[in-house]
């Protein structure tokens, strides 16, 4: 992280925004593990460039910062923040440091360790305590050195080794254990009526689902408030006939796998809604941020035709 040149401050904001959409994805993954949640981690990584481009907007210093570790620094802060309000395991001291391998080029054994981390379930980093779950992640995950890690987390590289070790130990036992997935299950009669009426093309019927205040999110674009503008987002989609959704399950919440085209074979984005008194009271529409269904454990019924000819998952 540190090998990158500091720009001068009003240069960094125009950088900002150059290199936004290659590290959004890269900073997903850390926070997606972090968080324990595909979805959290998105309203991490939404907020850290909220944050960062206020901080560059309104500094009066005309210090530099390195753009990506400084942008790590606030994924990691703010994720912090939210953990804290949540019941977590209390992470175990480190009694000794590991002998943990850090080569240019890794040995087999490492790279197999990579491709264990990448292929967990993302909900499975939760877990561990804390700082195990974020130094496996940026070692294991996003493949940093053990010096930038322990600049990040202000530990010294004796203590990143020792939570590398105990984090991947227990990471092991936790796969181990994980139970196979369960039946699929029930799909609710309102999100199957949003598909429903989302395939026949059928965007008043789909008005007439919002509520008065509802809300919506699509990251990289300004939230809409209000039934009337938030009608406007099935504007967008009745310009073409290439999307169809499918109810989903994504970490105990039922989701929207959208597919575009309907004959792709995976999901391309997903989105949620919340419902109050029947209404909808919020969607949140990942279309611009298709890298968070990348690592998503999507669950759908390939059986669960939706009004029309399903798609070939």
């Amino acid at each position: 992280m540190s090998s990158e040149p500091l720009l001068p401050a009003l240069d960094q904001r125009a950088e900002l925004l150059a290199i936004a959409g290659e590290l959004r994805p890269e900073l997903h993954r850390y926070c997606s593990r972090l968080m324990g949640s595909i979805t959290d981690g998105e309203d991490v990584v939404q907020d850290t460039f909220d944050r960062a481009f206020v901080a560059l907007e309104t500094t009066q210093s005309a210090d530099a910062v390195v753009l990506r570790p400084w942008l790590f620094r606030i994924a990691h802060n703010r994720a912090l923040d939210l953990l804290r309000g949540r019941t977590l395991r209390v992470a175990e001291p480190i009694e000794a440091a590991f002998d943990t391998a850090d080569p240019a080029s890794p040995d087999p054994a490492e790279m197999l360790i990579h491709q264990e981390a990448v292929a967990t379930a993302v909900s499975r980093f939760a877990e561990l305590p804390t700082l195990q779950r974020s130094v496996v992640v940026l070692k294991d995950v996003l493949d940093e050195s053990l010096s930038d890690i322990a600049a990040l987390l202000d530990l010294t590289i004796d203590a990143v080794k020792g939570h590398l070790a105990r984090g991947r130990t227990r990471l092991r036992v936790i796969n181990a254990q994980a139970a196979p997935p369960s039946e699929f299950p029930a799909l609710s009669a309102a999100v199957m009526r949003y598909a429903q009426l989302f395939n026949r093309r059928d965007w008043d019927g789909l008005r007439a689902l919002l509520a008065d205040d509802v809300k919506l999110n699509q990251s990289l674009h300004p939230a809409r408030a209000g039934a009337a503008d938030v009608g406007l987002f099935f504007s967008i989609y009745a310009k073409s006939d290439r999307v169809w959704l499918v109810p989903a399950w994504l970490e105990g919440r039922e989701v929207i796998a959208v597919f575009e085209p309907p004959s792709a074979s995976k999901p391309s984005y997903l989105m949620w809604l919340e419902w109050h008194e029947g209404r909808i009271s919020f969607i949140r529409d990942y279309r611009y941020v298709r890298y968070v269904v990348a690592e998503a454990d999507l669950r759908w019924n390939p059986g669960a035709a939706v009004a029309g000819t399903s798609p070939h998952p």
